[in-house]
Formats: structure tokens, C-alpha cells, sequence
């Protein structure tokens, strides 16, 4: 699954997290994080916490990747 925003990534988390039949009260537990942060994690809160937020899709059982799309370069301003 492809994810380019904080809300699909919220949707993603949620999705897995209603897979495993966990509440959010309990992934805040497992995962050690507020449940203030789960549901605004969940909502795609765009400054969520970049270590919370992998604390809590580990323990989702989610992994996520890193690709480079194709030749994507972006070209240097060579005046400054």
C-alpha cells in the first residue's frame, strides 16, 4: 500500500489496529503512547511524532519501506 499522507497513514493504522480487534486505549498501552496521541495519530495529525508514530505501527506488525520512485531528481540551483 502506497501512503502519501499523514491521513492515509492514520486510516492504515487504524484499519490494522480494528484487524487485531485492539481499542485504541489498549495500543496506547501496548505501544506506550498517550491515547491522546493514538486517535490524533488515527485523525493523520500532521506533526505526530515520527518515533511514537513507528513505536506504534511495530506494534501493529507494520512495516514500512523506503523507495526511491524511478530516476526522481531534483535539479540544483546552480546561481547561489
Amino acid at each position: 500500500m502506497k501512503i502519501t499522507s499523514t491521513q492515509e497513514l492514520g486510516q492504515a493504522i487504524r484499519k490494522r489496529r480494528r484487524e487485531l480487534g485492539y481499542t485504541q486505549t489498549e495500543l496506547a498501552d501496548f505501544s506506550g503512547c498517550s491515547l491522546t496521541f493514538i486517535s490524533a495519530l488515527e485523525r493523520g495529525k500532521k506533526t505526530a511524532e515520527l518515533e511514537k508514530s513507528l513505536q506504534v505501527v511495530n506494534v501493529l506488525g507494520i512495516d514500512l519501506l523506503f523507495e526511491v520512485r524511478g530516476n526522481y531528481i531534483i535539479e540544483r540551483n546552480s546561481s547561489g
